[in-house]
Formats: structure tokens, C-alpha cells, sequence
């Protein structure tokens, strides 16, 4: 840990970020327009490399309107091999570096039969259904405590920023509970109908354990998710990662202008 924070404070000097973001699927793109500092995972210590399409693997630094940044531009997965404690090591990092509010997101399938694809979802509650938890192995006390609260990941105060500036700014927010499963196969329409049975609203395959650790790090946590595809081919259309990336790209004009929004009046 020390050695990663001391590569990334010799690049970015006194930068001092206190927003981190996560950019999902095919939403990248906001990583690449506002961009100061950039360095790629593979060159931070600690760090792994990202092997999914349409995630560059960088860490990006950038002051927006009057903010300092840090976003992730992609991420990585259980599905790829990684360990948990892998994946969410750069979340741990950023509390480091002065992080106080993490904006998680990502691209899900629709569960609720009310959300189209397009839609962008805040994020209110989770289901962990990927087998693991990112906090299992010794405490580091200096991160977070043993049995950390889950009351309340998802903060109140910045769901409600969030629509606000949804608002004022004409989109259409949808809210709901996001179930994480491992992949990389997408669900069954058996596995859906489970999901939609025990309460949730969405499905994907990342952002769960980044949230439990950055709530256990005492980050606060605003989720939302691009729905991008119905969970599961009931309709007879094939489900892809081709039409995740194609579904995002067209909503991610919207998701930038709420983003940056978001981060104005954090």
C-alpha cells in the first residue's frame, strides 16, 4: 500500500483527490475528456491489469469544476481470475490518497420489467450473490473495523443529490437494488426470475465488492448503473457484451452530463 501511494504521489505531485469514481462498461469516455494525469495499472505498484473490452486500465486524474479526481477508467472482475482482495485494492488506495466519496458504476441487466435498456438506475441496495466477501482474511484496523455496518452503503444524502440534478437537467432516473453474481456467463431466465423474487431490480457482475470496502473504509457511496440489456433472453434476442458496450455508448451522454453535475455540487 505504501508503495503504490508513493508511485502515484510522485506523479500527481500535491493533487489531492477527494472524489473517486469507477467507470463501468462502455462509459469511459468521461475518463478520456477530462484528463490531467494519467497512469495505467500496469505500472502501480499493487495494481493488475484490466483484460476486458472497453476498460483501457488507467487511473486518471483531473480537476472538474474546481474538484480534484481521481476516476478509474475500468475496472477489474472476479470473473477474470483476480481475487477479490485484487479487485478492490485500488479502492483502498484512493482512501489513501484522500478519497471521501466514491461514485461506483457499471453496466447491468434489467431485471425489474419496468427499466428498458438506456435507463440509468441510482442504486439504493445490493445482494451479494458472488460466493465471496472482499473482507474475509485478516483486519486492517487502519482501514475499517472487523464487522463493519452495511446498514446504509448506498448514502441517502447523495441518492437524493443525485436525482436533484437529475432533474434539473431532464433525465429520468430509475432506483433500485443491484444483485452481483460472479459471471462471466450472464444468468439464466430460472436465475432472473429468483432475482426478481428476492427484491432485485438489476443485475451484473462488478460493483459489490468495491462498495462493501469502500463503506468499510468510511467512503461515502453513490451507485448507478446503465441498463443495458434485459438479464436474460427470454425475448429470443441474444445476449452479448457487444450490446452492453452499444447500449452504454448511447446513453453516455446523459450519464456525463449527471456525473458531472453530481460532482459540481459535491
Amino acid at each position: 500500500m505504501e508503495n503504490s501511494v508513493e508511485y502515484i504521489k510522485n506523479k500527481i505531485g500535491d493533487f489531492t483527490p477527494q472524489i473517486g469514481i469507477i467507470l463501468g462498461s462502455g462509459l469511459g469516455e468521461l475518463a478520456d475528456e477530462h484528463c490531467d494525469t494519467a497512469i495505467p495499472y500496469v505500472e502501480i505498484p499493487g495494481f493488475i491489469k484490466s483484460t476486458v473490452k472497453g476498460h483501457k486500465g488507467r487511473l486518471v486524474f483531473s480537476n472538474i469544476s474546481g474538484k480534484q479526481v481521481v476516476m478509474m477508467q475500468g475496472r477489474n472482475h472476479f470473473y477474470e481470475g483476480h481475487s477479490l482482495k485484487d479487485i478492490t485494492y485500488p479502492v483502498k488506495v484512493m482512501k489513501q490518497l484522500g478519497v471521501k466519496t466514491l461514485i461506483l458504476t457499471n453496466a447491468a441487466g434489467a431485471v425489474n420489467e419496468s427499466f428498458t435498456p438506456g435507463d440509468l438506475m441510482l442504486i439504493t441496495d445490493h445482494i451479494n450473490f458472488m460466493g465471496q466477501n472482499p473482507l474475509i482474511g485478516e483486519n486492517d484496523d487502519t482501514l475499517g473495523e472487523r464487522f463493519p455496518d452495511m446498514t446504509e452503503i448506498y448514502k441517502t444524502k447523495l441518492i437524493n443529490l443525485a436525482e436533484d440534478r437529475a432533474k434539473e437537467l431532464g433525465i429520468k432516473l430509475q432506483k433500485g437494488v443491484y444483485l452481483a453474481n460472479s459471471g462471466p456467463s450472464y444468468e439464466t431466465p430460472a436465475e432472473i426470475r429468483m432475482a426478481r423474487l428476492i427484491g432485485a431490480d438489476a443485475v451484473g457482475m462488478s460493483t459489490v465488492p468495491e462498495a462493501i470496502v469502500a463503506n468499510y473504509c468510511g467512503l461515502n457511496v453513490l451507485g448507478i448503473s446503465c441498463i443495458s440489456n434485459a438479464a436474460s433472453s427470454t425475448g429470443g434476442i441474444k445476449l452479448s457484451h457487444e450490446e452492453v458496450i452499444e447500449t452504454t455508448t448511447k446513453a453516455k451522454t446523459g450519464f456525463k452530463k449527471l456525473i458531472l453535475k453530481i460532482i459540481e455540487n459535491l
